[in-house]
Order: structure tokens, then sequence, then C-alpha cells
């Protein structure tokens, strides 16, 4: 088990310098740089830019320098927890996410809860009453929640929260918290707003993924060893619960790779619906704008927890189901 996971580390190592290449090939392909935007914004709006400014700019951040050294001189500075300057603010990269990225890995991480304690029970009611009224209920709330783009559900549940529970959704927090620091009365305000984000960005998920564990569920009490089970006398609920579960619970494993970095990367409509004070709003202008640092700084926090939700899941399937550890070290 341990030469398996030592495998899979030294996988993840190479790969992330792949990735920083590419992220770094793809923000340099646009032609111009951010200060040229910059200044070609500041003539469309009649203004004039400080060009000693930018030019000292420049000099400071090596822009003038060939590419694969501006490349080392970023990945080193990643290395010692310098994540460059973004220019659009005016400050290092760190200082402008703040408590951006906490509160959206906290919307995240309450996302991936919500998703998985509803789709699960709801898969397995469906797989294990099959055409049922309660299962053609779920299949079509099911439906309905893959179908709903975000966008609509959103402003939907803007209306109701007002409406129903005089929450104004136009932040994740009361406007009098937004450039305090964290207190109690600020948690709380989190707290009464992050429902609906969630709600929001976890209804597609829970839909498909119950989905999944419906089908796969399914295709596991079709099989011989369940028939033979049942033909045992063995009871209906252990019958389910002690393989077709667990063989069917191997693709929500496999999920962990990805699914923390599509909510993160797939929040941004919603994020810029709602006006959160999350990271996406930010990467799309970034990216944009052209701020190099700031948006490959985001694309490599996606990037590596891709990486270390695919070893997460690695791992966890490794003990979930054997073989895949049989097969691993045979390979």
């Amino acid at each position: 088990m341990l030469r398996y996971i030592l495998g899979r580390i030294l996988i993840m190592l190479p790969t992330l310098v792949v990735i920083s290449m590419l992220i770094f090939a793809i923000i340099e392909l646009p032609p111009g740089d951010y200060f040229e935007s910059y200044v070609q914004e500041l003539k469309m709006l009649g203004e004039a830019a400080n060009l000693q400014e930018i030019e000292e700019l420049k000099a400071r951040y090596h822009f003038d320098d060939p590419a694969p050294l501006r490349y080392l001189q970023w990945v080193g500075g990643m290395l010692h927890g310098d994540f460059g300057y973004s220019f659009e603010y005016r400050m290092p990269v760190n200082e402008v996410v703040g408590d951006r990225l906490w509160l959206t890995i906290l919307i995240s991480m309450v996302t991936i809860a919500f998703t998985w304690m509803l789709a699960f029970p709801i898969g397995l009611y469906s797989a294990t009453r099959q055409y049922s009224w309660g299962d053609y209920g779920l299949t079509l709330l099911g439906l309905m929640g893959i179908a709903v783009p975000h966008f609509m559900l959103a402003i939907i549940l803007m209306y109701f929260a007002n409406v129903w529970f005089g929450t104004s959704i136009g932040h994740l927090m009361d406007l009098q918290y937004l450039d305090q620091p964290m207190s109690w009365a600020k948690f709380r305000s989190i707290l009464e707003h992050i429902w609906i984000p969630v709600l929001i960005i976890g209804t597609a998920g829970t839909a498909g993924m119950a989905r999944r564990l419906r089908a796969n569920l399914l295709d596991e009490l079709g099989k011989q060893y369940v028939v033979t089970a049942r033909a045992k006398g063995l009871s209906p609920t252990r019958v389910v619960l002690k393989y077709p579960l667990r063989m069917a619970l191997n693709f929500f494993i496999a999920d962990i790779g990805s699914i923390l970095p599509q909510i993160i990367s797939g929040a941004e409509v919603t994020a810029i619906i709602l006006s959160l004070e999350t990271t996406g709003p930010m990467l799309i202008r970034a990216l944009q704008s052209q701020d190099m640092y700031l948006a490959g700084s985001f694309l490599m926090f996606l990037a590596g927890l891709t990486v270390l939700g695919v070893l997460v899941s690695d791992i966890a399937l490794s003990l979930l189901d054997p073989r895949i550890r049989l097969q691993g070290r045979r390979g």
C-alpha cells in the first residue's frame, strides 16, 4: 500500500510541472500584456496613463526578460509562497485574494456536504424502489435540477429569499461586514446568506450524482451474486449494503478528484449574479485584463486541487476495492 501511495505522489510532481508550463504558455499567448490593455482602456476613457510607473513595474517584474526566464521566476516565487503581484489591484496576489479564497472554500465544502447528503439517499431509494411513484418523482426532480440553468435558479431564489425570509441576497454577508475582520456577528451573517449559493450550485450536482448512483446500483443489483444472495435467504437490506452498494460507491470516490475544482470554477456565473465575495468573478476579470500573476495563481490553485483530489480518490479507491491496488502493483 505504501508503495502504491508513493508511486501516485511521484506522478503528481511532473504533472504539476507540466500544468504550470501550460498555464504560463496559455496566459502568454494573447498579444500584448496587461499594461498595453490598461493604457488602451485609459485612452478610451480620455485619461492619461502614468507611463513612468508602468515602466517601473515592467522592470521590477522582468517583463523584458525572455518567457522561459519569467516562467522560472514565477514558479520559484510560488515555491516560496510568493504568488506575484496583481497589476490591476496594485498589491500582492496573496493580499488580493484574502478572505475570498476562504469564503470560496467554505462554500465549496458546504456544497459538497449538501450534495453527498442528498444524492446518496435519493440514489439508494430510487434504485431499490425502481419504477415506483417515489422513483418517478425523484427522477423528475433530478432532471429539472440538471436542466434549469444556475443563473435562472439564482434569480428565482433571490426573489423568494427576499420575499419569504427577508434576506437580501446581494452579497455573501450584510454590507456592514464587507470590510471588517471575521467576528461572530460576521460569521452569523455569512451563515444566513450561504444557503442560497449552496442550494443553487449544489442542485445540478446532487441531481447528476443521484442519477449516477441509481444507475450503478441497479447494474450491481442485476448481477448473479446478488441473485444468489437473495436465493440463500439474506435480508433485502443486507443484500444491498453488503456488496452492491460498496461497488456502486466507486464512482463517488473517483469524483473526489474533480468535484472540488468543478465547484470552485463552475460557480462564477452564480457568484456574479449574487455579487458573492468569492474568487470566481475575480478570476474572470483577471483573465480578461491579462493580469497574469493573479490569473496564473488561480489556475495553479485549481490544478493543485485536481491533482490532490485525484491522489485522495486513488487512495480511497484502493482501500475500498483491493482489485485497483493489485492491478496498480502488477503495472
